[in-house]
């Protein structure tokens, strides 16, 4: 990792969308990112799409990381994407999806313009290597 890498922090937004009330892997997640060298900002539950964006753009976060085990993904990933394109924070923001996403979804999502679908196992290194690898600067 460069000098510039290094001094230039990620900031993350791990988030729980809809009525979800499965945090673990959320916690997880935002630890490791932390542990990286990450700024993580985490959301808490039951957060609305319209709230997630918020705090996306109010974070200034160049990373959004969404947890979804609800089933929901299709209606909601598309409320946060469209979100962020009217705040013009769409371009500059890396979306990935954490949970259970079915593979004929995981391709729906991609063409919304989420970045990634992590499911459950995936290693944490495979996750922070990508997130380092893609993050927009800012």
């Amino acid at each position: 990792m460069s000098a510039d890498q290094e001094q230039q922090s990620i900031r993350c937004l791990v988030a729980k969308v809809g009525l979800d009330g499965h945090d673990r892997g959320a916690h997880v997640i935002a630890r490791a990112f932390r542990d990286a060298g990450f700024e993580v900002v985490y959301s808490g539950l039951h957060n609305a799409p319209d709230e997630i964006v918020q705090a996306a753009v109010q974070e200034d976060v160049n990373v959004l990381g969404i947890s979804i085990l609800s089933g929901a993904h299709n209606t909601l990933i598309p409320k946060i994407v469209d979100g962020l394109k009217e705040y013009d924070a769409f371009e500059d923001t890396l979306i990935l999806v954490g949970g259970v996403v079915p593979d004929d979804d995981k391709a729906k999502l991609k063409e919304l313009g989420v970045a990634e679908v992590f499911g459950p196992g995936t290693p944490m290194e495979e996750t922070i290597r990508f997130v380092r690898e893609n993050a927009p600067e800012r």
